[in-house]
């Protein structure tokens, strides 16, 4: 089981990703895209055209991981344009809101304690 905590770098591509592409090619876009490390522990966070699915991508230090979530019904309702750089950097409960297709932007979240730095 991965654990999502709040010292895990969280990286999510706005542009759609043509999802034919597997953990060779979204490494791919980690580098030449996003222009980030895709051996770094970061996850990177993409999703489909149609906004049904999101893949997640995340090395481990042995190897990669490639998460998987697609929609029965419906698609993710909240998702950033693409602006600037194309990249936005989420927080882990702001992660676990997308997952469960909430609005991260206009959820109440409590606080952190302490800000964790990179």
């Amino acid at each position: 089981m991965i654990q999502i905590t709040p010292h895990i770098r969280i990286f999510l591509y706005r542009e759609p990703v043509d999802f034919r592409k597997g953990i060779d090619g979204l490494a791919g876009v980690c580098r030449n895209v996003l222009e980030k490390d895709p051996f770094s522990g970061s996850m990177f966070i993409f999703r489909n055209k149609r906004r049904t699915t999101l893949k997640i991508l995340l090395y481990d230090g042995q190897g990669f991981w490639l998460f998987i979530k697609r929609l029965s019904r419906g698609r993710f309702n909240w998702w950033p344009e693409g602006q600037g750089d194309g990249i936005l950097t989420l927080s882990a409960p702001e992660l676990h809101l997308l997952i469960w297709n909430g609005n991260p932007s206009t959820a109440v979240i409590g606080p952190e304690w302490r800000k964790i730095t990179a």
